[in-house]
């Protein structure tokens, strides 16, 4: 796992059209631990106020978010730069998944070196001379009969594939649960259904009993149950337990008025 530390990608936006698709590439980048977002050229320019509507708290990376002119100029600091595109091109670039792409910006960025994503405008995506200025291209590998993704879209798997160098593991429990059962606990419950089965005759034959027990011992267990569990369980098995006694009852008492 990569250190959480690690400077993260910038995200560059270049000619983005719509307020909201920044506001919502905002809150993306504050999902996923991002936040030097720079803009190249905005339709409408800059800042917007409809962005930070649809940002939906996540404001932290439009109030920083620099607007430059040119993806040169956007791009001058930084020292790795890939560049986001389902379009073949005549450039011979190495293409990489979102994945494989975040594995290399995240070695990049523990070496020292500054890096970034480059993303193309809504309406005709990256111009070929600006992905000549990056270093490899990022493709999704979705299903060729339906490649459009949204700009928030796109930007979310990577920023997804970019959190998972730094936090591979799933997060904490939201709540701690209840400690699982004692062996003693749990013994009693064995015990308990074990002494039923052998009264219902389920152990047969006879010198089977032993690895019976065993297997249902194995896989009670691997439930881990809680103290809770075991004694719902154990009202279980008590009141299968008294409805056999009571259907054997009902038989009985069919045969004693049949008898008369």
């Amino acid at each position: 796992m990569a250190n959480a530390a690690l400077p993260a990608p910038a995200v560059i936006l270049t000619t983005p059209q719509l307020a909201e698709n920044i506001g919502a590439v905002a809150r993306i980048m504050a999902n996923f631990g991002l936040s030097d977002l720079r803009l190249v050229n905005p339709r409408d320019g800059w800042p917007q106020e409809r962005a930070w509507a649809l940002a939906s708290g996540a404001e932290w990376p439009l109030n920083a978010a620099r607007v430059h002119d040119t993806v040169a100029e956007a791009i001058a600091d930084l020292q790795l730069v890939f560049a986001t595109t389902a379009r073949p091109r005549e450039l011979t670039l190495p293409v990489l998944t979102p994945r494989a792409a975040a594995a290399e910006l995240a070695g990049a960025a523990a070496a020292g070196r500054r890096v970034g994503l480059l993303f193309g405008g809504e309406r005709a995506g990256l111009e070929t001379a600006d992905i000549a200025l990056c270093q490899a291209v990022v493709t999704i590998p979705i299903d060729p009969r339906f490649r459009s993704l949204n700009l928030a879209q796109a930007v979310a798997i990577n920023a997804y594939e970019w959190r998972t160098t730094v936090h591979d593991a799933a997060p904490p429990a939201f709540r701690a649960g209840p400690e699982p059962a004692s062996g003693e606990a749990l013994l009693g419950l064995y015990q308990h259904l074990e002494g039923e089965l052998e009264t219902a005759g389920f152990f047969h034959p006879p010198e089977k009993t032993p690895n019976m027990i065993q297997n249902l011992r194995s896989a009670l267990g691997k439930a881990r149950f809680t103290d809770q569990e075991v004694r719902t369980l154990r009202g279980v098995v008590t009141a299968l337990s008294r409805g056999r006694g009571k259907v054997l009852e009902k038989i009985a008492r069919k045969r004693r008025e049949g008898e008369a």
